[in-house]
């Protein structure tokens, strides 16, 4: 009987001071914080045709020249480029894409974007694009918001098209 109390004590003692009982520190809020849109929008449909996931920086007084340069290869959001899934065949910006997971690079203009889908994966930023591993180049047609679009958004509209909105300027692709 005294082994065993013996025997549970040293257990119970061991287990104390064990690692595995350290409480876990979790990371703050992203200042920036992940977001996904989805098509069909519906979380009850789980037949889904794209997704795209990026991060949401915000202007918070800033430029929009300033956060994503005119003529400069952009990563479309914040910290990681964002990414884009088909999960079908689609046609993106007139230009038939095979289902897959790409990474989303936009090149800002006055009147239109370069949108760019490259293979490109596990990108942070795009300081280590390659132009070699583009998929397609397509135009996104730019138009004005009437409101200011504080944080960085990205959203399928009821016909599928990709909407990049921020600040005052919303850029869209067709894709069927």
């Amino acid at each position: 009987m005294k082994r065993s109390i013996l025997g549970i004590a040293i257990f119970a003692i061991s287990f104390l001071f064990s690692n595995e009982v350290v409480a876990q520190k979790f990371s703050k809020m992203d200042a920036s914080p992940m977001d996904a849109a989805y098509f069909p929008k519906s979380y009850k449909i789980s037949d889904k045709v794209v997704k795209v996931t990026y991060g949401r920086p915000q202007l918070k007084g800033r430029s929009l020249d300033k956060l994503a340069p005119k003529d400069k290869v952009w990563r479309t959001g914040a910290n990681e480029a964002a990414e884009i899934t088909f999960y079908k065949d689609v046609t993106f910006g007139g230009e038939k894409i095979k289902e897959g997971r790409y990474t989303l690079f936009t090149i800002p203009g006055e009147n239109e974007w370069t949108v760019i889908l490259s293979t490109a994966k596990n990108v942070w930023g795009s300081y280590f694009y390659k132009q070699e591993e583009d998929v397609v180049r397509v135009s996104g047609t730019v138009s004005n918001s009437d409101e200011n679009i504080e944080a960085f958004s990205m959203m399928f509209d009821d016909e599928m098209n990709l909407k990049i909105g921020w600040g005052n300027t919303i850029v869209s692709v067709t894709i069927e």
